[in-house]
């Protein structure tokens, strides 16, 4: 079976042929045959069925032909193993019935057990490394994310629970911290170990921090765990989400190897906040999708000339897909990328 590197190249700075393309949210529920799934399971119920999930695993890399899957899965999976109660509600999102409030609240937190609670997912794994011939992009929340859905109980527009707790209870908030980042760090050890080629830390909610606020409340944990995961020897990525171009500047001492953007910032201008020490990833409008054929094409066109003028860029969107995206706009978008970019590259040489 041929392999495709490309992903794993641009991830590392080296140079390609045609810039890799892959989406977040690239499984979903734009692709009629998996909202057919979702008639007869949850999330949840996927994640439980390796095979199913698998299944759903490849069915962007069958159908739009891009260069890397991602896993089917979901960030509040590995707090389940912490103790956390929660279900996943249409429309709504994560629901937490115990949330995290107090210091005994943190304290009751156990350290997540990849391989005891969470071996239906390195399963899913194990099935996708010997089926896929793209790479295999494992993830997981990032610790501020996951701690807002924690403690505010639900998803939030003002995350005035979380940032009431950083500010009033500094002690409460590290602990969480702390706790969070060894989740992480374990959680993305087992799915390497278990052949994850890469993997993706999504932070889509820290862009709501203030740069001072991030620096002194969220920083440590990521530099920590992007130093503790160096040795694993695949790439690593960090997507702050949506609205964190002011925090760009600030990532300089990650030792991760890829850096999400989303629309807000160009990629020179990305490039340019993170002193080019990272290859970038991003970052059309996933609404964008909603227009015409030929502004997609226009508006990926100017994305990929301003990638293609250094190595290290990977096509993608700014955020996750959506419901109401196209199935055969996202195809056609993949085609374009590989042959434009193609072209674009032969072109500088």
């Amino acid at each position: 079976m041929t392999y495709n590197d490309r992903f794993i190249r641009a991830c590392r700075k080296q140079s390609v042929d045609r810039l890799p393309v892959w989406y977040m949210r690239q499984a979903g529920r734009y692709d009629p045959e998996y909202r057919k799934i979702k008639e007869k399971y949850s999330l949840l119920e996927i994640c439980r069925q390796p095979d199913l999930a698998a299944e759903v695993t490849m069915m962007p890399v069958k159908k739009l032909g891009v260069d890397a899957a991602i896993l089917y899965s979901d960030i509040m999976n590995p707090v389940a193993s912490m103790g956390i109660d929660f279900d996943i509600v249409a429309q709504v999102g994560p629901v937490i019935h115990n949330p995290i409030r107090t210091a005994k609240d943190v304290e009751r937190l156990k350290p997540v057990d990849p391989e005891g609670d969470l071996g239906h997912i390195l399963e899913t794994i194990r099935i996708l490394d010997a089926e896929l011939n793209v790479p295999l992009i494992t993830f997981a929340g990032a610790p501020f994310t996951i701690a807002s859905y924690l403690i505010e109980g639900r998803p939030s527009k003002s995350y005035i629970r979380t940032k009431t707790m950083m500010y009033e209870a500094p002690e409460v908030w590290f602990a969480l911290m702390d706790k969070l980042g060894d989740m992480v760090i374990r959680y993305i050890r087992a799915q390497i170990a278990n052949g994850g080629k890469a993997f993706q830390l999504f932070d889509s909610w820290v862009g709501s921090l203030s740069p001072r606020d991030y620096v002194r409340y969220v920083l440590p944990v990521m530099e920590r765990i992007y130093s503790e995961l160096s040795d694993l020897g695949v790439p690593s990525i960090y997507f702050p989400g949506v609205s964190s171009g002011e925090l760009l500047p600030y990532l300089h001492g990650l030792k991760a190897d890829v850096i999400g953007l989303d629309w807000r910032v160009s990629i020179a201008e990305g490039r340019k906040r993170l002193a080019g020490k990272y290859a970038v990833q991003g970052n059309l409008d996933p609404y964008l999708l909603t227009g015409p054929m030929d502004i997609i094409q226009r508006e990926a066109a100017h994305i990929i000339d301003e990638g293609v003028k250094e190595p290290g860029y990977i096509f993608n969107l700014g955020h996750g897909l959506f419901p109401e995206a196209s199935l055969d706009k996202l195809k056609q978008l993949t085609e374009f990328v590989h042959s434009y970019s193609a072209e674009a590259i032969v072109s500088r040489k």
